[in-house]
């Protein structure tokens, strides 16, 4: 029998408090509110599990690959897991749309099917500033992955940075090459601290449109994801 397990946290995006999407810039958008749901469930009555619950509660569920993103001001750390690896990808120097896009293309190229995001907690638990701007570029980031089927969920990233130097250390890498990769690699430690929690922790961003949430339960279509 499954052990019930904590639902994650669920973000709803109501349609009068989302940002423009078709806006070239986002300085001007309304701050967004998501109320958050904690509930004990079973896997099979969550209607969005997450990766890593579902690998917890199900040995045999060989599917599902992931993205973790960690948001900077200027540059965006990418890791990606796949099975039981998990690596660093990229760091991108994009912002607004253009960031967002090119994360919708390399989810598609790596044939992930929910985004991990890191959001900014300050040592005693609290949230920061930062965390604010990351919620809405996840909010943003979810409605493009709505249409697509995928999922997006935040994830405590308070001392992922610190964590992904030390990383780099002790694997011997030159300080330029630890400059030019530490954001990948602090997105590499939220996907790490994510599966480790098995989605506990996770905060799912959810669109309140129900044609969007639908395409989220139905999942990306078949031929669209390979996890052989």
């Amino acid at each position: 029998m499954v052990q019930a397990q904590q639902l994650p946290s669920i973000f709803i995006l109501s349609p009068t408090n989302l940002p423009n999407t078709h806006s070239k810039t986002h300085s001007n958008s309304p701050r967004m509110c998501f109320p958050k749901i904690r509930a004990e469930i079973s896997l099979q009555d969550h209607p969005f599990p997450p990766n890593s619950m579902r690998r917890k509660l199900d040995s045999s569920w060989m599917g599902g690959f992931s993205l973790g993103i960690d948001l900077g001001l200027s540059r965006t750390g990418l890791a990606v897991s796949k099975g039981f690896s998990v690596r660093p990808l990229k760091v991108l120097e994009l912002r607004g749309q253009k960031l967002e896009m090119s994360l919708i293309e390399i989810a598609q190229e790596q044939e992930v099917d929910e985004f991990i995001v890191g959001l900014p907690i300050s040592s005693d638990g609290k949230e920061t500033p930062q965390s604010n701007k990351v919620r809405s570029v996840a909010g943003r980031i979810a409605i493009r992955a709505a249409e697509r089927g995928w999922r997006v969920y935040l994830q405590d990233e308070h001392g992922t940075s610190t964590d992904a130097l030390n990383r780099m250390i002790n694997m011997g890498l030159s300080k330029s090459a630890r400059k030019q990769n530490l954001d990948a690699y602090a997105a590499m430690m939220v996907l790490e601290r994510y599966f480790s929690e098995h989605g506990k922790g996770t905060e799912m961003v959810l669109p309140k449109q129900l044609d969007l949430q639908e395409k989220i339960r139905k999942g990306p279509p078949s031929d669209d994801l390979d996890f052989c």
